[in-house]
This record gives structure tokens, sequence and C-alpha cells, in this order.
């Protein structure tokens, strides 16, 4: 289910965060990067919102608070709102579009063991190997795939793109659309994260959000990947994910 600005007047947009946040909407407590994939996301709403819209951001303790002690004027399952959780750590009464697969999604061990059917090694144990991410931007009309991004030694140092070859590529693809389809995914931004024991790849975890990696995007990708999701949970198209050429990020 997506929300279809046509057929509202006013919609509510509702990111949820692992974060303070005062009344004026400013984040406290919580990393640079937190800040800044709020700003993004924000951003991206602002200049693709054919509609009005109010965003709030909500923490999901507060969220959950909220959910407990229900007030007249807060109705959380309206039709016109729009969720975009940028956090796994929900309350388990919310009730939203993508519940199933956040849920799935925010169980790991499970998940590995549902990949592991599918016939993919994943990390176990004490391993660290997800340090990779694959952005799956999911439409209607099926999955793009964007330019893997790498994690670097600095804080946030993330950077697209990773270029690997095509025999390393296929497989990636073939399990994102494996795994996604098999938890019935909605239109969104994932971000399946993996890494490489030797030669071969293992996956460690799927993200159903643009999460900080996706930071990496912003004026490499056209469009960036906190456009894409806003798209995909709204229903607007999205033809095509292309790296911006070297000689055009001056004028981005």
């Amino acid at each position: 289910m997506v929300v279809r600005f046509q057929r509202l007047g006013m919609s509510r947009v509702l990111i949820v965060v692992d974060a303070l946040v005062e009344e004026a909407e400013k984040l406290v407590g919580a990393s640079p990067t937190t800040a800044r994939i709020v700003d993004a996301l924000k951003d991206a709403i602002a200049r693709h919102s054919p509609a009005p819209v109010t965003v709030e951001v909500i923490t999901s303790t507060d969220l959950a608070d909220a959910l407990l002690l229900p007030r007249q004027e807060r109705n959380w399952t309206a039709e016109d709102i729009i969720w975009c959780p940028l956090t796994l750590d929900l309350p388990n009464t919310l009730q939203f579009p993508a519940r199933n697969i956040f849920q799935a999604c925010s169980h790991v061990t499970s998940l590995r063991q549902r990949v592991q059917q599918l016939g993919y090694a994943t990390v176990s144990g004490g391993q660290r190997l997800g340090d990779l991410y694959l952005p799956v931007v999911l439409t209607a009309k099926g999955p793009l795939y964007g330019e893997v991004i790498s994690e670097g030694e600095a804080t946030s140092g993330y950077q697209q793109p990773l270029d690997l070859p095509d025999n390393q590529r296929q497989p990636l693809y073939h399990l994102a659309y494996q795994l996604l389809q098999s938890l019935s995914a909605l239109p969104a931004v994932y971000l399946l994260q993996f890494g490489y024991n030797e030669q071969n790849f293992v996956f460690d975890r799927l993200w159903p959000f643009p999460g900080v990696p996706a930071i990496a995007s912003i004026g490499i990708q056209e469009p960036d990947l906190f456009t894409c999701h806003w798209h995909g949970l709204t229903g607007q198209p999205i033809l095509d994910l292309t790296i911006i050429p070297k000689d055009d990020k001056w004028s981005h």
C-alpha cells in the first residue's frame, strides 16, 4: 500500500527516529549522521511532493507512549499518514503498511536463516564482514539496483560507487530480488548489507530504509536514495538510477 497524492488533501508524514526531539524539531542526543539522514529525507519530501504535506519527527519511545495512551486529536491509524521510519526499533503495536518487513529485518537471525534457505552464505558467529551495501530501489514495476556503497575507516565515511565486476554483481541482484519477493516487500529503498569471505559474498542484514550509508548517494546518484525512498512510499515513478558524471557534480 502506498499513499497516492491524487486521493489526498493534506498528508501527514511521520519520520520515526532513535533520538530525542525538541518541540522545534531539532534533534538532540542524536549522532550528526542521524540528523543528516533526517534532513536529507525532509529535503526530498520538500522537493518532490506534488501536494501539501506536513512533516513531523518523532522518537520510537515517544511513539510507543502515544500508542499506549492515545489522545482523541491524534489518530495514528489515519489513512493520510505516510510513515517514514528510519529505525527498526518500532513499537510492536504500530500498524502501518511496511510493518511486516520491518519486523522481519529486525529479527536478524531469522532473516539470515531465510537467506540460507535461498542458498546463500550469511555472516555467522563473531564475523564482521558486512561493510558493503547494495541499494535496491523497489518500484511497482520491479527493482532498480544502485551502485554498491562501501564503508570507510572514518565515521560515516561511506563512498559510492564501488565498482564490482559483473560476475560479483549478478549474485547480489539475484539474492536481493529473491529476498524482497519472499518478504512481499513494498516499494521503498532497501540496503542489502554484505561482505566477502575470500571470494564469496556473505549476507549480513537488510535495512528497509535509507540509513546512514545512503548519505553517500547525495550528489553522486540521481535521484539520490532519499528521493527514491520518498518516491517509493508515495507511488511516484522512478525510471532509472544514474551516477552523475564528475564534471556535472559542481552544478548539483
